[in-house]
């Protein structure tokens, strides 16, 4: 199994800034940020994946914002000798050379480390900070990314010779990653990627998306087991199952009452406070919008989201309380709970690895390495010890 650790600040939880042990702003903390990369690569695992937030967000919502991620990252790896280190940055909003000068700066301080988690930005808040007041739309988007994607590309294969005043990456080039469900993310995933973060909250949808993006890879000639699928899943964790409920329990009540709604109201496109919580999701929230090139959000959240509750057959009360994960599944209980759910999608052939995000960091992290990754490690899925150095070659790219 690949492991990554999505980090979303201070934890997964949306009241994590409370935690006792914690700062309320530990999330600009370098310290805060080095103790749980250090954490994570005590673990094994293979990356620390960085959001970026390029927008004023409430801050009632989730009180801590987003430092820029391959600065964060260059800091993280001066004390980091394994960790890949991947920084997300929008094709949207970026310059391509710009962009490749930055990651493959990282690369080079990280000795081989570095990758660049490629995302399309719909968010309006973040075009008015680029000067752009009319969303960008879909086709648009990925078009761009399509196209700046390629041009990072030759410019890190051109590197020590091109545009870049750099010498060629230590991993070949930095690795490539890419976050998103739709369609369109699905082809840019197995054109370009060598692992892709996914959202899905159903084994069967899971397995779909994994054949769909290695299908594309194989379409286009790139062998695909070359193109690592890792599902996203949110992780709360205790020594029972009561437990680790009331756990769950105690982060939902710190956490502003509306969150949970407001989360799915902004992945479904629609205000889901109208909706009547305890009848299922109206018949007019479709799989997929009339228009999926004006439909703002994510295509591949609304659907997941959409198929969850219409497989289990959930009332908009019980979608919100499943829907701990915001987008992605949950798992909510022991230690063998957690290693056998990661474990059967895996062996079912649904993922490649994992993006992990627990509750609260850096503790729910020290649980994950001291309780599940033994499990996992006992059933022979996941390393005792690092091989390749770079990230490149744990992802399986050709450079060791």
């Amino acid at each position: 199994m690949i492991l990554g650790l999505n980090v979303l600040g201070v934890g997964q939880r949306p009241a994590a800034w409370q935690a006792e042990q914690l700062a309320p702003t530990a999330f600009i903390d370098r310290d805060h940020w080095v103790r749980v990369a250090r954490e994570a690569e005590r673990g094994l695992l293979d990356a620390l994946f960085l959001a970026d937030q390029p927008w004023l967000a409430d801050p009632s919502g989730r009180p801590a914002g987003a430092l820029e991620p391959t600065v964060l990252l260059s800091a993280v790896a001066a004390h980091t000798e394994r960790l890949g280190l991947v920084a997300t940055l929008s094709s949207t909003y970026n310059d391509p050379a710009e962009l490749a000068a930055r990651i493959l700066t990282l690369d080079h301080l990280s000795g081989g480390r570095a990758g660049w988690n490629v995302v399309t930005t719909a968010s309006p808040d973040v075009g008015a900070n680029f000067g752009i007041t009319a969303g960008v739309d879909r086709d648009s988007r990925y078009r761009r990314a399509h196209e700046v994607v390629t041009a990072v590309e030759r410019l890190w294969a051109d590197a020590g010779s091109g545009r870049l005043s750099l010498p060629p990456s230590p991993q070949g080039r930095p690795a490539l990653v890419q976050a998103g469900g739709s369609p369109e993310g699905r082809r840019l995933a197995g054109e370009h990627a060598d692992a892709v973060f996914t959202a899905e909250m159903t084994l069967d949808a899971a397995l779909e998306h994994y054949r769909v993006v290695k299908d594309h890879a194989r379409r286009i000639g790139r062998d695909p087991h070359t193109v690592k699928v890792l599902p996203g899943f949110a992780l709360v964790i205790a020594s029972t199952e009561r437990e680790a409920a009331d756990r769950f329990d105690e982060w939902e009540a710190r956490g502003p009452a509306d969150y949970t709604l407001a989360r799915l109201s902004g992945i479904l496109g629609v205000d889901a406070s109208v909706f009547d919580l305890d009848l299922p999701l109206p018949p007019e929230i479709r799989e997929v919008p009339d228009d999926p090139a004006t439909f703002g959000a994510s295509l591949s959240f609304r659907a997941t989201t959409v198929r969850f509750a219409r497989t289990h057959g959930l009332t908009v009360r019980q979608l919100l309380r499943a829907y701990g994960g915001y987008g992605h599944p949950i798992i909510i209980g022991t230690p063998e709970r957690v290693a056998g759910t990661l474990a059967d999608w895996f062996l079912a052939g649904a993922a490649d690895g994992f993006n992990l995000m627990p509750d609260v960091l850096p503790e729910g992290l020290t649980t994950l390495v001291d309780e599940v990754l033994p499990l996992l490690r006992a059933r022979g899925l996941f390393r005792s010890e690092y091989e390749a150095a770079t990230l490149r070659g744990r992802l399986g790219g050709l450079t060791p």
